[in-house]
């Protein structure tokens, strides 16, 4: 399977226009992500859920729709929305734009057989079985009406994937985000299994992410020999309560991170966001949730996916995914996992640690109360038992260190130190 040595970087249209997403929207956030933000690693550029529905208007979706497919069972871009796809090219002219700049090109797709191939019993290519034949039709997603599951002990259910994929990869894709199917173990394991050896045979070089969560712990084998990453919960919004639960998922999922295979804690809901419902929406995290969301993304090293409308980003936002030392933790993170939870003069802290691949340690430290705190971390409780230097990531400071850091931490915020 193909690996990638650090965690992916880039951008999904879900956050900010849900299922409604346009060509030419993709193409301003992939120029922009070319111009600003390749430097420091973002490259790929994914288009989420419901490409192929002429009718998407926003983030829900319309049951039975009729969606656009070729003639051998295979969802295909809807023209109205992706001009560049007419007369059958698919998604291939703006995978070629998007790799012009430098970037990667990835799409959604939903685990199955559009059922609607199924009603109308249409070939399968490279098969003389039809869709009806490989249609496991008591297998549904119970949030979308668009697909069946496939019966991976049918004849002809390895020639659809094979199909799928083939195609896809001679539109230039580079990252799948399938759908319908982390969470959707153990019954729906074998059609997974078969979906991931048809990507491997497809000749490309692919990210195969799974979604949504939360994923299974006790699959998080077979998550790392079938994909590169696993939703480790269901879709994460602009909450507290959704972050703070995420430190307990990172604990759980932190010793599965590493060699290609990344526990994806979700896309990072910033800067604006919905802009399917109105433009003027933007994340409802505070500037220091968005710290420690980012600080705890990249000591535990999930994938980094931007969710919001990156033309209309601020000051804030720009420096929040473009602190090179921040990214670079992200990148040589080793062993990460917390150290400690517990309270302090009344408020919860948690304390992250991970070894620099670089030489060096890092250390996390958390306010997740609700009041602003100072809190002394002693060295030793990060095993270190000498003095040290230290830089904190977020504002750049520098200091030596003896035995003890001093830091004040803002109600939910984070502090980032380098110590070597």
């Amino acid at each position: 399977m193909y690996k990638t040595q650090t965690a992916p970087m880039g951008w999904n249209s879900w956050d900010c226009y849900g299922a409604a997403v346009t060509e030419d929207i993709v193409r301003q956030n992939a120029a922009f992500m070319a111009e600003h933000l390749k430097q420091y690693g973002w490259e790929y550029i994914t288009v989420d859920i419901q490409w192929a529905e002429p009718t998407a208007e926003n983030h829900e979706y319309h049951p039975f729709t009729e969606l656009c497919m070729d003639e051998y069972s295979r969802l295909i871009p809807a023209v109205n929305r992706f001009p560049s796809s007419a007369d059958g090219k698919g998604f291939a002219p703006l995978a070629e734009y998007i790799h012009s700049l430098g970037l990667k090109f990835g799409i959604h797709i939903m685990r199955g057989i559009p059922r609607q191939a199924v009603h109308q019993n249409t070939p399968i290519l490279g098969s003389t079985q039809t869709a009806r034949q490989i249609a496991k039709t008591d297998s549904i997603c119970h949030w979308n009406t668009d697909m069946y599951g496939v019966n991976p002990e049918a004849e002809g259910a390895k020639a659809y994937y094979d199909s799928l994929f083939t195609l896809y990869a001679s539109w230039g894709v580079d990252f799948i985000k399938c759908d319908d199917i982390a969470r959707e173990l153990p019954h729906e394991e074998t059609e997974l299994i078969l979906l991931s050896r048809s990507l491997q045979d497809c000749g490309r070089d692919m990210i195969l992410s799974l979604s949504p969560g939360p994923a299974l712990l006790e699959k998080a084998e077979l998550y790392k020999q079938t994909s590169n990453m696993w939703r480790i919960t269901d879709d994460f919004w602009d909450s507290w309560p959704q972050l703070y639960e995420m430190f307990d998922r990172a604990r759980e999922w932190c010793i599965h991170a590493g060699n290609g295979c990344w526990p994806d804690a979700d896309m990072l809901p910033i800067g604006p966001i919905k802009q399917d419902y109105d433009p003027s929406l933007s994340t409802e995290f505070t500037q220091d949730e968005q710290i420690t969301m980012m600080s705890l993304w990249s000591i535990f090293r999930s994938p980094l996916i931007i969710g919001g409308e990156m033309t209309k980003f601020d000051d804030f936002t720009m420096g929040l995914i473009t602190n090179e030392d921040i990214l670079k933790m992200h990148r040589n993170a080793r062993h990460s996992h917390p150290v400690w939870q517990r309270e302090i003069d009344g408020t919860e802290h948690i304390l992250w640690t991970a070894v620099s691949s670089e030489g060096g340690q890092y250390a996390v430290i958390f306010n997740t109360g609700e009041q602003s705190s100072s809190v002394r971390i002693p060295l030793q409780d990060l095993e270190i038992y000498h003095p040290v230097h230290s830089t904190e990531l977020w504002s750049g400071q520098t200091s030596e260190i003896a035995e003890t850091i001093n830091v004040s931490l803002k109600k939910h915020g984070a502090a980032v130190f380098y110590l070597n």
